[in-house]
């Protein structure tokens, strides 16, 4: 069997680039996290441990979690229930960082749309000179 490559490959620029990265740290948290067991107890433990896994990845400058096991429903009954991660019980911010991009990324529920949504809260290019009149 013969694999096809194409012939080129899209070339982002470097404000694209860093904003994928965001989107995707921030999606990998949602899928890679929920449905895990949560209690008021053991949710700071679990978001530093989110915190410390996005924070290995590249361009990451800070990671923040918030875990509220009270927004989420018990499931089972008797020494059976117990709370796991849902969409509801995250809030997770990001600032990345590409030489002169920053952008601040947030994934959190939001209830008027019933759904977890990835947004930019803030892209900034610092650096840049004030070009002076020849």
């Amino acid at each position: 069997m013969t694999v096809t490559r194409p012939s080129h490959t899209a070339r982002l620029s470097r404000r694209e680039a860093v904003l994928f990265e965001a989107g995707i740290k921030l999606g990998g948290v949602f899928h890679q996290y929920l449905g895990i067991p949560v209690t008021h107890r053991t949710a700071p433990a679990l978001a530093r441990a989110i915190e410390d896994a996005v924070g290995l990845q590249p361009f990451v400058r800070s990671v923040h979690v918030r875990i509220d096991p009270g927004a989420g429903g018990r499931t089972g009954r008797g020494r059976f229930a117990y709370h796991y991660l849902t969409a509801e019980m995250l809030d997770v911010r990001v600032e990345l960082e590409d030489g002169p991009l920053r952008v601040v990324a947030r994934l959190r529920h939001r209830p008027e749309l019933r759904y977890p949504l990835i947004s930019v809260e803030r892209l900034e290019e610092r650096g840049r000179r004030a070009r002076r009149p020849s």
